[in-house]
């Protein structure tokens, strides 16, 4: 890659190669007008704003109405002395943590997002060519290009030598381009032959790269709908949780004799544990904690396969999309050349194979004529040298070697079909045929043979191709396929996923590559040019076209928001800078690690070694913490529904919360937060089905109710017939609660494997545990219930399990 060979250029090249290729460009500008545009503010600096401060995001996420609410308990208990009630505390700072810890880590990624990599410019001033740092380029400089230097700002052209630059980055077209005087020249390109001086034209904010940059590095948090439905469940439960807990302190200072004997007697003290109890336990505090722990550990599973997460919800992204937009270079290929065929002309003379041979083996061989020496025998050893060479230019578009005897004897030219033999000349059709070979995808050279010399030529002039040249050889190339696209594009066609093919490239290699994979609807290619501006009939030409050549990045950009119009679930790929800005706007950003480091920045998860292959598993991943979380939600907001009710029945009531906050944490622990470790990183591989909120509420409603009646029943047999004492009740009220919601654990954790079995049946072994230990009765203040009262506790747990197991089959069928 052009970054890597700037990377490794020393700190100062500009007497690297000798005297500059002319002093006619000009002195360029003098120290005085360099301070002058400094101080004016046209200085080569980029926007650095990306969002937040690090103050902004720790606000955000810590002054939260659910922060708020929980936060008070937990308060309250520390200053009742009761730290035994308030280990949820926990799970405030875990939340906000991760929180905090997941935005400020986006942003420092995006903070050192940079579309240029050069570290150093170089530019002429006061008629000495000298380095500085990128960020010094001024207006109306004269920059000094070179191989392998990147342009770092816009320019025009004032003169050049055989310059080629790269734009691949900027603009997907993967071959380099000839660039002549008066041309301009995009920053972030890079120099990959000849010399040259530009004038910039655009700095700063100003740049073609700095506009991509400054669009792309402003923060935004990737679509989650786990992180959206939670959100909206937190929001709906925090709103509720004030007005529910004035009516619950209320109802327990009620209980406890009213407010002034309760403030008198100290009765307050136990009244506000009991609704701190009630109240806490109304929040599914360890759903966003686990949600948060299943999506890190798939994360780290992912790391293992070389994929960078950027923003944890990503990791469930990939699962619920439906069209995946991908680049052909660098996703589909592997952005160099193989060799097709070669198709020898009749009566062609001996010895071609050797001069296709000579080509590659010469040093100043470029990347296609290695690729067509993959296909002909080594150069024999002791062959004499050729009198005279041609380096190829894509000023001139070939390359020569003359020979003086044996079988090599006259020139050989290996270039273009067009150039070689001319449009019009008696072998038009020769020339036709690489035209139509050349349409289907594929790069075509020709091999000519002249026994004429080559013309000779000095100074500036262009060579000059020898006469009579006679077509030997056709050379068919086409791009190196990566061997496991076909087969990844197959399994997202058997998953219901659609695949797009967008490209800066020609049209018709777009179309070749895309068939050669199997590409779906692969019929025909859509030159981006003729596309429609208008966002609607855009989404038009998107309901049926899945490729797409010579498309802009603005366009990639404005593609993809189409294709969110119409309702899609978008998942862009690329490795350029002109990949960018589709990648920041899509639900998911998926970079090549070899890319560009703006487009590594801004996506949402980075494939370090390129492997498109590596999509499917991210694909497993993603369904897996989609399917788990599903069923912590279901566990977590069943809680919150039986909560809710019992906190409103017994404020209502104005009768004693039958629960201490320690003796609700061992209940949760036993039917949620032990469990919902396993379940939330267990194999799933279920495929994605959207409205997850909606399925979880059908559960959780009817489930909620079934346990809260459960509990309900047994309270009031315990306060009214059986005359229990109020630690009796609090023990009666833990047995049907626990064994109540253990059904609910039960009917989750299916289909039953060795795991989630042990699971279920040590969680049910838990409870006779805890009432047989002295300690742990002791330290969560339960007492054996009569033996009544617990046949009681435990029929009403039966039934509710039964009535819970028909709710269950009721919402399946």
């Amino acid at each position: 890659m052009a970054a890597d060979r700037t990377r490794r250029a020393p700190a100062s090249r500009a007497g690297r190669e000798g005297r500059p290729p002319t002093a006619s460009a000009g002195p360029g500008l003098s120290a005085a007008e360099v301070r002058d545009r400094t101080e004016s503010g046209l200085a080569n600096t980029g926007p650095d704003s990306t969002g937040r401060s690090l103050a902004g995001i720790l606000r955000t996420n810590v002054l939260t109405l659910f922060n708020v609410v929980v936060g008070a308990c937990f308060l309250a208990l520390v200053l009742l002395g009761a730290w035994q009630d308030a280990l949820f505390g926990f799970f405030i700072v875990a939340n906000t943590l991760i929180g905090v810890v997941q935005e400020y880590t986006a942003k420092r990624a995006l903070v050192r997002l940079a579309v240029l990599e050069a570290p150093r410019a170089f530019v002429r001033r006061d008629g000495v060519d000298v380095g500085c740092a990128v960020e010094a380029v001024v207006l109306d400089d004269l920059l000094v290009l070179r191989p392998g230097e990147q342009v770092p700002a816009d320019a025009v052209l004032v003169e050049g030598r055989g310059l080629e630059i790269d734009e691949s980055l900027l603009t997907g077209e993967a071959v380099p381009v000839a660039v002549t005087v008066g041309r301009a020249l995009m920053s972030g390109s890079t120099i990959v032959a000849g010399t040259g001086f530009a004038r910039v034209t655009g700095v700063g904010a100003a740049s073609y790269a700095a506009r991509i940059t400054s669009e792309a590095r402003r923060f935004s948090l990737v679509d989650s709908e786990l992180r959206r439905s939670i959100g909206r469940v937190i929001r709906w439960i925090s709103l509720g949780l004030v007005p529910l807990s004035v009516l619950v302190v209320n109802g327990q200072m009620q209980a406890a004799g009213g407010w002034p004997a309760a403030l008198s007697s100290g009765a307050w003290r136990e009244a506000t544990i009991t609704a701190v109890a009630s109240i806490n336990a109304m929040v599914p505090a360890g759903l966003v904690f686990m949600t948060s722990v299943a999506l890190a550990v798939g994360a780290a599973r992912l790391a293992r396969q070389r994929v960078l997460i950027h923003e944890l919800a990503a990791v469930e992204g990939l699962a619920r999309v439906d069209v995946l937009c991908i680049d052909k270079t660098g996703t589909l290929t592997e952005g160099s050349f193989a060799l097709d065929r070669l198709e020898a002309v009749d009566g062609a003379p001996a010895g071609w194979q050797q001069a296709l041979a000579w080509f590659a083996a010469d040093p100043a061989a470029n990347t296609t004529a290695l690729a067509i020496g993959a296909g002909v025998p080594a150069v024999r050893s002791g062959s004499a040298p050729p009198e005279a060479t041609v380096a190829f230019s894509s000023r001139h578009r070939w390359s020569g070697a003359q020979f003086a005897g044996g079988g090599l004897h006259g020139s050989w030219v290996l270039g273009g079909a067009d150039v070689v033999l001319g449009a019009d000349g008696r072998e038009s059709g020769v020339v036709a045929e690489a035209a139509a070979v050349a349409a289907s995808g594929s790069r075509t050279l020709i091999l000519a043979h002249s026994r004429r010399p080559l013309p000779r030529t000095g100074g500036r002039t262009a060579p000059a191709l020898p006469a009579d040249l006679r077509p030997v050889a056709m050379a068919v190339l086409r791009e190196r396929v990566r061997p496991d696209a076909a087969e990844t594009i197959r399994y997202f066609g058997e998953e219901g996923v659609r695949v797009i093919v967008i490209s800066g490239d020609d049209p018709g290699t777009v179309l070749a590559v895309a068939r050669e994979v199997r590409l779906p609807g692969a019929s025909s290619g859509v030159d981006a040019r003729s596309l429609p501006e208008d966002p609607a009939a855009l989404a038009g030409v998107l309901r049926t076209g899945n490729v797409f050549g010579r498309v802009s990045p603005d366009q990639k950009k404005a593609m993809v928001l189409a294709l969110q119009s119409l309702g899609h679930t978008v998942a862009m790929t690329g490795d350029g800078i002109n990949d960018a800005l589709a990648l920041k706007h899509a639900d998911l950003g998926i970079a090549m690690g070899s890319g560009a480091p703006a487009t590594r920045a801004v996506a949402n998860l980075v494939l370090l070694d390129g492997g498109f292959a590596r999509l499917p598993g991210i694909v497993a991943e993603g369904r897996q913490v989609i399917a788990n979380v599903e069923r912590l939600a279901k566990l977590f907001l069943s809680k919150t529904v039986y909560a809710v009710l019992l906190a409103l029945v017994f404020a209502v009531l104005l009768w004693p919360f039958p629960f201490l906050p320690r003796q609700l944490a061992v209940v949760d622990g036993l039917t949620i937060g032990l469990p919902a470790l396993v379940l939330g990183l267990l194999p799933n591989t279920r495929r994605y089905r959207p409205g997850l909120l909606r399925r979880v509420g059908r559960w959780c409603v009817p489930s909620g109710i079934v346990v809260a009646l459960a509990v309900f029943g047994v309270v009031a047999y315990a306060r009214g017939p059986a005359g229990a004492s109020t630690t009796q009740i609090q023990t009666a009220a833990v047995i049907t609660l626990t064994l109540s919601a253990l059904w609910v654990l039960v009917v989750i954790a299916r289909p039953f494997t060795r795991t989630t079995a042990g699971i279920v049946v040590a969680a049910y072994a838990g409870l006779p545990l805890l009432l047989a230990l002295p300690a742990a009765r002791a330290f969560l203040q339960l007492e054996v219930p009569p033996p009544q009262l617990v046949l009681v506790a435990l029929a009403v747990s039966l039934a509710a399990s039964v009535v819970l197991e028909l709710v269950h089959r009721r919402i399946r069928s």
